[in-house]
């Protein structure tokens, strides 16, 4: 019966370490950690690795419930999948377990706080870049292709499709550029 810890977060500019040293403080032999959105189960490797190699008896501890997930439907279902092994989940803050029913509840309603949470966050940051676009002062996300290397590229002659495979990405992009 072995305590595997699950750390997360979203953006790769943000620390794991908090999570890790919890998880490790509360007996945890094995932490698997990763840096990807919570939103879906996509690219969410180290959790499809743990819930694959769980066995009875097993526990899944995770500090917070949102690390676990942001929607009740996923935090439902990876809770479902844990259990089918016969493992249960353990969450630290607030302290939840699946070993009984209650937890169960405690649970679901968490999940559904969670999800609400993340409506709030991108409302929040939609009205923020609406403030910032009346303000004029919002110039969008950060620009992943160079623009002066795929002109360049394309006056020595470089056809879309080869300017697309030389940066990595799509035609689209490049005859976005070019148009522009």
């Amino acid at each position: 019966m072995a305590r595997i810890g699950y750390a997360r977060v979203s953006t790769s500019d943000q620390d794991l370490q908090t999570q890790i040293e919890k998880l490790k403080a509360e007996g945890c032999e094995v932490v698997r950690s990763e840096k990807v959105s919570g939103a879906s189960r996509d690219g969410r490797n180290e959790l499809a690795t743990i819930i694959e190699f769980l066995r009875s008896g097993d526990e899944l501890v995770v500090t917070r419930l949102d690390r676990l997930g942001r929607n009740t439907r996923d935090v439902l279902n990876i809770v479902h999948e844990v259990e089918q092994k016969g493992a249960f989940l353990t969450v630290l803050d607030p302290h939840v377990s699946t070993r009984g029913e209650m937890g169960h509840l405690v649970l679901t309603v968490l999940g559904m706080v969670a999800q609400m949470e993340r409506r709030f966050i991108k409302e929040r940051q939609r009205d923020g870049i609406e403030k910032a676009k009346t303000e004029g002062v919002y110039r969008g996300g950060k620009r992943r292709l160079d623009h002066d290397k795929v002109k360049a590229m394309h006056s020595e002659g470089h056809g879309p499709a080869a300017i697309a495979k030389a940066l990595g990405c799509s035609r689209m992009q490049v005859y976005r550029v070019l148009q522009t």
